[in-house]
């Protein structure tokens, strides 16, 4: 087994670890002011709320982890999470309210953590389907948010695109170490995991 990986993933790992560790910032920045809301700030949201960054990238990291090849079997997670985001999205801004919002974004962290630490390999539904009901949280914080804006839908769509960004990323970076020194994966789940479980003590 290899020890020795290119300087950049080190890099990616430490970037990733770093943000899932960091909890001196809000975990959950919300969209605060309505009437300026726009693509480019739908963009940026997800990569400022480090909760919803770390859970999107984990989840591109876990799918290329255990993926038993490069093809379709990669996107199973991604699309499940993305499409399941959106729906939350929208029913948020129908004004749908479901308890536990924080907590199960939360909780998503600490489950995504777990699966990158495991390399649990699920059926290509059942992997959409675990990281996806938990993308429904993520969304109707993300809708509820955009209620009263004028440019909900411009705004859904930049955080749709950062979404999808930032699966690549986890994709891209969990291929590169899939077969590099194997704790290097674990570690970043890990900080993930005391991440998520760090946001519900808050909570609490």
């Amino acid at each position: 087994m290899k020890l020795l990986f290119p300087h950049r993933a080190l890099d990616a790992i430490i970037f990733i670890a770093a943000c899932a560790l960091s909890t001196v910032a809000t975990a959950h920045t919300g969209i605060e002011n309505h009437a300026h809301t726009s693509f480019l700030t739908g963009f940026i949201h997800p990569l400022l709320g480090l909760d919803h960054l770390a859970a999107m990238v984990a989840v591109g990291f876990w799918s290329a982890l255990t993926a038993r090849r490069a093809g379709p079997e990669l996107l199973w997670g991604p699309l499940g999470f993305a499409n399941l985001l959106l729906l939350g999205a929208m029913l948020g801004l129908q004004g749908v309210v479901l308890s536990a919002v924080e907590p199960m974004i939360a909780a998503s962290l600490l489950v995504i953590g777990l699966l990158v630490v495991s390399r649990l390999r699920l059926p290509g539904l059942g992997a959409a389907l675990m990281v996806g009901v938990f993308a429904i949280f993520h969304g109707l914080a993300h809708g509820q948010e955009l209620v009263n804006s004028a440019s909900a839908f411009q705004t859904l769509a930049g955080m749709l695109t950062a979404t999808v960004l930032l699966h690549a990323s986890g994709l891209g970076l969990g291929w590169a170490l899939r077969s590099a020194n194997v704790w290097l994966p674990r570690i970043a789940g890990a900080a993930v995991v005391l991440f998520g479980g760090a946001l519900l003590l808050q909570l609490a």
